[in-house]
């Protein structure tokens, strides 16, 4: 019996298990957050390029500028996210 619970004591797979674990969240967070921000970047270059394409110089223009602006309301929060993910 003592032997078991000494083995027991030794095996410490549960803990490397879960510190995996954590690191896979810590990782899939920073994806989410990678992935939110950019996909809107290249939603909007496309549109952009889409507009400035048929011709409507001004509106691509004024778009980009308008989307720029949301990326950088965007970022505050992001940092938030990012933080409370590493404390």
């Amino acid at each position: 019996m003592p032997r078991r619970l000494a083995k027991r004591a030794r095996n410490r797979s549960g803990g490397v298990q879960m510190e995996y674990v954590i690191l896979a969240v810590l990782v899939a967070a920073a994806v989410t957050v990678a992935v939110i921000v950019f996909s809107r970047m290249v939603a909007g270059n496309a549109m952009t390029a889409t507009a400035a394409a048929a011709g409507e110089h001004t509106k691509a223009g004024q778009d980009r500028v308008m989307r720029a602006g949301d990326r950088m309301k965007d970022l505050p929060a992001a940092r938030d996210h990012h933080k409370k993910m590493q404390q």
